[in-house]
């Protein structure tokens, strides 16, 4: 194969032997296989480094936040002049789908619910309790985790289109390491970018078949085994390496309109059979009481509750998923974000996403708690007896036109499940040719099937916790990179201020 670089026969090897390694059977390595290994690396991460995550994610909220009223918004990404490459509907449709479809649609109802049940703290069922549900199922999903994507992909787009590097992370930090960048550190870097984004996006995709397979299960009455989850994966593997080889402009453009347009009507549905009222009035006090509690709910932990697992089983999960995502979700926003301005980027990628899962939340979320507080309907029993997939189609049930809609849900999954996996292959493509924008087939081919069997790996191994597990994992040597990516593009920002206050000054 022609292009690849020694990051992508590094990774791919990694890969492989991650997986040979998930397929030993336990009682062949009792204490030495994937799922005990990962586990306890796992469980040494949340304890002693939860708060890292907590106070990285933090960071970028405010790095984001400065960089639209800073100086530096009027950079463009891109040459001087030069316009968007697309318009606002199909760059937003792109970016929304590579970054959270499939863990919109699993959680949507499942993690108000569930919190509804276990709050982070108050009497369970109560309406304080419900509030607070809503108010941290928003927090989950708003400004954190588009701030950790817009970060990177921002410092991605800046070095691409505006400094011609390399598209690649370890390409960022050269203004702080120079040319070393050029050896094996930057191997390293970019090695562990591709990595991160196997195992980030493997997590998602395992969410995927479950819920997949959970809404066969519910709906038609078919088994939820892992045999029907790993053929609905070999069916979709085929679906979205056939898509990946028609390019960015055909398959991935495509099928996310498709995406927002079949996740739109699937919302409205549910706003307009569900409690109407309820869910206008939810979204409207929830989303006043996350801006008011959003400085407590970033810092927040339990030191003096050990036992207290919510914020690790939650809130962290959540942040270092995020990250695991950003070199994925990152890399693909930069792509199709040229030509836009630093302030117009960072807006559109921060507040547009936060805003429409918010409402998300409040339809999905809001129905199902309307569901458990006002018509004793136990949507909890569903996802205690049969899975978290189920939240959903249980609340689907409900509603005139259920079995409708759940196939419609259905197809919305099995959509972004296909533009996820599609954008992976394209990212990873890109990170392990040497930054090129077009990746040969034959790369993405192979990332393709690699992705595929890592979600299938943990799947086997864990099912949900081992899908968890591996996010952690993978997003704690991130962290770090993404760190010092800030202190790099501060440094870059500084440098071309000054140029161009020097070309102001000379002509």
């Amino acid at each position: 194969m022609q292009k690849v670089t020694r990051v992508f026969w590094i990774s791919a090897v990694i890969t492989i032997l991650f997986v040979i390694w998930g397929i030993i059977p336990k009682d062949v390595l009792p204490t030495a296989n994937l799922d005990t290994v990962t586990t306890n690396i796992q469980t040494v991460i949340v304890n002693d480094f939860g708060w890292f995550y907590l106070l990285t994610a933090t960071v970028f909220v405010i790095f984001s936040i400065y960089l639209i009223f800073s100086k530096y918004g009027k950079i463009r990404l891109g040459k001087p002049g030069e316009k968007p490459e697309y318009s606002y509907i199909t760059w937003f449709a792109m970016l929304f789908s590579a970054g959270m479809g499939i863990g919109l649609v699993f959680w949507g109802a499942a993690e108000p619910v569930s919190h509804f049940h276990n709050p982070p703290y108050g009497d369970p069922g109560s309406v304080e309790t419900a509030k607070t549900a809503m108010q941290y199922s928003f927090f989950h999903w708003g400004l954190h985790p588009w701030a950790v994507y817009a970060t990177l992909a921002l410092a991605l787009a800046y070095f691409k289109f505006r400094r011609q590097a390399p598209g690649l992370v370890s390409s960022i930090l050269e203004p702080l390491f120079g040319d070393r960048v050029k050896g094996p550190w930057g191997t390293l870097v970019d090695v562990i970018v591709v990595f991160a984004t196997v195992f980030g996006v493997a997590t998602s995709l395992g969410f995927g078949a479950i819920q997949i397979s959970g809404g066969f299960s519910y709906a038609l009455g078919m088994p939820n085994t892992f045999m029907v989850q790993l053929i609905i994966i070999i069916v979709v593997t085929v679906l979205y390496m056939t898509s990946a080889m028609t390019g960015l402009n055909k398959g991935i453009k495509y099928l996310s309109n498709t995406n927002i347009v079949l996740a739109i009507l699937l919302m409205l549905f549910l706003l307009f059979a569900g409690p109407t009222n309820f869910i206008i009035k939810m979204f409207t006090s929830t989303f006043g009481s996350y801006i008011q509690n959003l400085p407590s709910m970033s810092f927040r932990m339990t030191p003096f509750n050990s036992d207290n697992t919510w914020v690790k089983d939650w809130t962290i999960f959540y942040w270092a998923w995020w990250i695991a995502w950003a070199p994925f979700v990152g890399t693909f926003i930069a792509r199709v974000s040229r030509g836009r301005t630093i302030r117009e980027f960072v807006s559109g990628v921060l507040l547009v996403p936060t805003i429409f899962g918010a409402i998300w939340f409040s339809v999905f979320g809001g129905s199902a708690i309307n569901l458990e507080y006002f018509q004793d309907i136990n949507i909890m029993k569903d996802i205690n007896e049969i899975g978290t997939e189920t939240a959903l189609f249980a609340v689907l049930d409900q509603f005139p036109l259920g079995m409708v809609m759940s196939i419609l849900a259905i197809l919305l999954i099995s959509t972004f499940f296909i533009t996820s996996a599609d954008s992976a292959t394209f990212v990873l493509g890109m990170q392990t040719t040497g930054g090129s924008l077009y990746p040969p087939n034959q790369v993405k081919f192979v990332w393709g099937i690699l992705q595929s069997a890592a979600a299938t790996v943990l799947l086997w191994q864990g099912g949900l916790q081992a899908l968890q597990t591996a996010s952690i994992i993978a997003a704690l040597p991130f962290a770090v990179i993404m760190i010092l990516i800030v202190i790099s593009l501060m440094k870059a920002f500084k440098q071309e201020a000054k140029e161009m206050e020097m070309k102001r000054k000379n002509s």
